[in-house]
């Protein structure tokens, strides 16, 4: 993809424990096409997705690599009644993110959210403080039934709960906007599908093909897998912005 000045979007979608995936992509975008990421105009994201977009500075698998480690150590994971992984997720973000993220990420941050009360998608990108985007953000992740306590509450004073459920993939429709997903589909930068898969179907604005290797992905979406797979993940999500990238004049 040739530099220009036209505006640009990036969308991650959401995917939980496969974001390991997205920091492939990004590292392959900071290396070899870093104008993606300095000029883009929105960076926007559903769930896991939301939370890329906003650790985009970090350049880093590592805390995804320890959250996998905390998930595992219970029988059944992630849902084990031991493990709070809301409360690994919010230490990441206070750790991770700057003092003024609030600051850099309003106007340019578009995270998904689900309203409660009618089942309404609410993009949010105005944010008065570091824990006004850290809320937002866990809202974002909070899938119905996947976590012991019943929603998450925003500054809005609204219930809101994972953003997957009605816009996994904002702002997908627009032309400028390049989408990202760990998924086989027809997202500009995911996995190479086989061509062995049965349908197409759009998940809340995301491409997924119908396959055998996609439904292995979504049993690790929302139940971890060992460090090892997250690397190699990693390395997958490289190899495809890579392709991306030659494929589109970079």
């Amino acid at each position: 993809m040739a530099e220009s000045s036209k505006e640009w979007n990036i969308s991650f979608a959401g995917c939980g424990f496969l974001m390991a995936y997205y920091c492939g992509v990004y590292s392959c975008l900071f290396e070899r096409a870093p104008f993606l990421l300095k000029g883009v105009k929105k960076i926007c994201g559903a769930s896991s997705g939301a939370l890329m977009g906003a650790i985009l500075a970090s350049k880093s698998c590592e805390n995804l690599l320890e959250m996998s480690r905390e998930a595992r150590k219970g029988t059944l994971g992630a849902v084990h009644p031991s493990f709070d992984l809301l409360k690994i997720v919010r230490n990441f973000l206070n750790h991770d993110l700057p003092e003024d993220a609030h600051l850099l990420a309003s106007g340019r941050l578009f995270v998904s959210l689900t309203r409660v009360s009618d089942g309404t998608n609410v993009l949010v990108s105005e944010f008065d403080s570091k824990e006004d985007l850290i809320q937002a953000l866990i809202c974002s992740c909070f899938y119905p039934l996947y976590f012991a306590t019943l929603f998450k509450v925003f500054s809005r004073f609204q219930r809101y709960v994972d953003g997957a459920l009605s816009d996994n993939m904002p702002f997908s429709g627009l032309r400028n906007t390049i989408t990202i997903s760990p998924f086989s589909g027809e997202s500009d930068i995911s996995p190479y599908g086989s061509p062995f898969y049965f349908h197409d179907i759009y998940y809340n604005n995301v491409s997924i093909h119908i396959n055998f290797i996609n439904a292995h992905r979504v049993v690790i979406a929302f139940f971890p897998p060992e460090p090892e797979v997250l690397a190699e993940m990693c390395q997958n999500g490289y190899k495809d912005a890579f392709l991306f990238l030659k494929e589109n004049g970079e």
